[in-house]
């Protein structure tokens, strides 16, 4: 029988997830909507604290094949669509008639098989005000969205595969 256990030191036993320890300080940082001293060390407090007290709750890490491209995905792309959803949102509340809107819950089928890189899909769209990831069948190859407005069910699925699902699998080639 090996014993697996890291050693005291080891950046592995505490920094297990150092991407996600970057992005819950930058998230942090995002949120509070200021950078001084305080707020840098208490996100980093956060970054590091969250990640090792939940490590044993987390599956295999999915490899990151392309991590240019994964910084590129979320400050580009997804960042974009946040703001462009949050424009299109407040456009759509404020306008005179909102039974005009077309609410709906679409099936996403997925490409995908690894659980993380699922949730990571789920949560890009659920973060993307106007839609919100719903729930995923037992066998993992569909996720049901329901969307503010969707006037086009399958064009909202060919935009959420495209946008999101493809360059998520192949960041994690999956």
């Amino acid at each position: 029988m090996h014993n697996h256990k890291k050693p005291f030191l080891s950046a592995q036993r505490w920094l297990p997830h150092p991407l996600m320890t970057l992005m819950l300080i930058i998230i942090w940082l995002l949120l509070v909507n200021a950078i001084s001293f305080g707020h840098i060390i208490l996100g980093i407090l956060f970054g590091v604290a969250i990640p090792w007290f939940t490590n044993r709750f987390w599956p295999e890490r999915p490899k990151i094949a392309k991590p240019v491209q994964l910084v590129r995905f979320f400050f580009g792309t997804f960042l974009r669509d946040i703001i462009v959803a949050n424009l299109n949102v407040v456009r759509l509340t404020l306008q005179s008639d909102i039974s005009q809107l077309q609410p709906e819950f679409i099936a996403v089928p997925l490409d995908i098989a690894d659980q993380m890189v699922i949730s990571i899909l789920a949560s890009v769209i659920s973060l993307t005000p106007g839609t919100v990831s719903a729930e995923i069948t037992l066998d993992r190859r569909v996720l049901i969205v329901h969307g503010l407005d969707i006037p086009d069910q399958k064009a909202a699925v060919r935009t959420i595969k495209t946008r999101y699902e493809a360059p998520l699998k192949e960041i994690f080639s999956c």
